[in-house]
């Protein structure tokens, strides 16, 4: 699970949007998967304060662990995991687009076909990836992510440094957009992505049932 360590865009305060790791990261403990949370830089991540408040559910305290103190990116070997999945959060719009490390990372699971997925702002770690054929990764692919409408709603549309629907239309992604803060997750065969923090349980729960039907190696 890759979250980021940015937590200023501009003057506004952001990081990571808690629920959007905690959530999935619950679900895939309870079916039975080994959860590693990354970051580019690693170490401990910033939770962007508007994501939670003071009184956080008790079960999260120990899913919540692997982002008191994360690996840097560049020092896991892609290898030993069996699919991907990009946490948002308005400070992924920092530290996850054109990242090399990212699209180094990015490319094992594209070319393996192993299980790629993203919640809200979490797919623009996607953004100037290409495949092994120098072509975008999201082009012609079906997906979602954060609305330019939801952006708008939050205030944040002029601080961001660009849209993310916008750029991942851009590149060739198949961008569909459910109504705005509403559960709304897209499945591509190993590309599942969710549209919002509403999404991610849902986001989850797809990713693991794409694992069930996979066919065995």
């Amino acid at each position: 699970m890759i979250v980021t360590n940015a937590d200023k865009l501009e003057q506004h305060d952001t990081g990571l949007w808690l629920s959007e790791f905690v959530e999935p990261a619950t679900e895939f403990k309870e079916a039975g998967f080994e959860v590693t949370a990354a970051s580019m830089s690693g170490g401990r991540i910033p939770i962007d304060p508007n994501s939670y408040s003071n009184e956080l559910p008790r079960v999260w305290d120990g899913v919540m662990e692997p982002i008191h103190d994360t690996p840097r990116l560049s020092e896991i070997n892609p290898e030993d995991f069996d699919g991907i999945f990009f946490c948002g959060g308005h400070g992924t719009m920092v530290d996850f687009p054109n990242n090399d490390t990212i699209e180094e990372i990015l490319r094992h699971f594209i070319t393996e076909d192993k299980m790629i997925s993203s919640v809200c702002h979490g797919p623009s770690g996607f953004i100037g990836v290409t495949d092994h054929n120098d072509q975008p990764f999201v082009k012609g692919r079906k997906m979602t992510g954060f609305t330019n409408e939801e952006e708008k709603q939050t205030g944040l549309e002029s601080v961001v440094p660009f849209s993310l629907e916008d750029r991942l239309r851009e590149e060739g992604a198949v961008f569909e957009t459910g109504e705005a803060f509403k559960d709304h997750v897209v499945v591509e065969r190993n590309l599942v992505t969710g549209q919002n923090p509403q999404s991610s349980l849902s986001t989850a729960q797809a990713v693991i049932e794409q694992f069930k039907t996979a066919k065995p190696e």
